[in-house]
């Protein structure tokens, strides 16, 4: 049943909603929307994760519990075989620290867009980051340091849409992880699925030469332990992006000053050659 406008729960998400400025409304709305084209693919991943949480040792409850307290795949993934491994828990922290370092990678390069706002808000900011969103975050606002308005409802627009389907999805997979056959290659399908949006976040030479460098990394380094292979791509990647990044401003500076001097020898050769006349 619809909720009516007159009701004590809408009025309260409706006085929430109104509290925080036009513009980071009509940003968090833009947000959700430059979001919702990676949707299906979030929920791919999110119920292959739910699945294989639900059919490891993990009980329906602490699997939820994990879904909502770490909302992080690629570790929940990794702890798994070391929870069934009766392995010690400071193995099993050290080694989701260990394939999240990139998210202090990311966090360090949002830095200087909230560096105005209080450690505690920048913190909860932190736990919500997320890979797809940071990357279109970077795409829209990577060049616009400080405050911006709309600029923290955009971000967060991405971020409930993101954390939300990954719940859902995940939560799926848990409670029905019994109708998924392993035969399916669930794994493989959530990779797939993750391609074409990763694919779409490549818009120069150096976001290519980014991709590059961290796959060739990956492979060269995959049987690092802890999946360490994550994190040696991750950097190669913004180091890689970054030198070209580099190069091509220095390229661009050099043809600036070439098309100066250029300019500068024709008015000079005009005013000889008025001179002589």
């Amino acid at each position: 049943m619809t909720p009516r406008l007159s009701s004590p729960v809408w009025s309260m998400w409706l006085r929430l909603w109104h509290r925080f400025a036009e513009a980071e409304r009509t940003g968090f709305l833009e947000g959700a929307r430059y979001f919702a084209p990676s949707l299906p693919a979030v929920f791919s991943w999110g119920l292959v994760t739910g699945v294989a949480m639900s059919k490891s040792v993990l009980t329906v409850p602490e699997a939820i519990g994990m879904s909502l307290l770490v909302y992080a795949g690629s570790a929940q993934l990794a702890a798994l075989p070391l929870f069934a491994a009766g392995l010690p828990i400071w193995t099993v922290w050290l080694t989701a620290a260990v394939v999240n370092l990139r998210f202090v990678i990311f966090s360090a390069a949002l830095q200087p867009h909230f560096s105005y706002m209080p450690l505690f808000r920048r913190t909860i900011m932190g736990s919500f980051n997320g890979d797809l969103h940071f990357v279109y975050f970077m795409q829209r606002y990577g060049n616009q340091i400080g405050y911006t308005p709309g600029k923290e409802g955009f971000f967060w627009g991405m971020a409930l849409t993101n954390f939300t389907m990954w719940q859902v999805s995940s939560i799926v997979g848990i409670l029905l992880a019994s109708l998924f056959p392993d035969s399916w290659g669930l794994g493989l399908a959530g990779t797939m699925a993750l391609i074409p949006v990763m694919i779409a976040t490549i818009t120069s030479r150096s976001t290519m030469l980014a991709v590059v460098v961290s796959s060739v990394l990956a492979l060269l380094f995959f049987d690092l332990p802890y999946r360490l292979s994550l994190v040696v791509a991750v950097v190669g990647a913004i180091a890689a992006g970054m030198a070209s990044d580099e190069l091509a401003n220095r390229a661009t500076l050099r043809a600036i000053r070439a098309r100066n001097r250029v300019s500068k020898g024709g008015v000079g050769g005009v005013g000889k050659s008025g001179e002589s006349r």
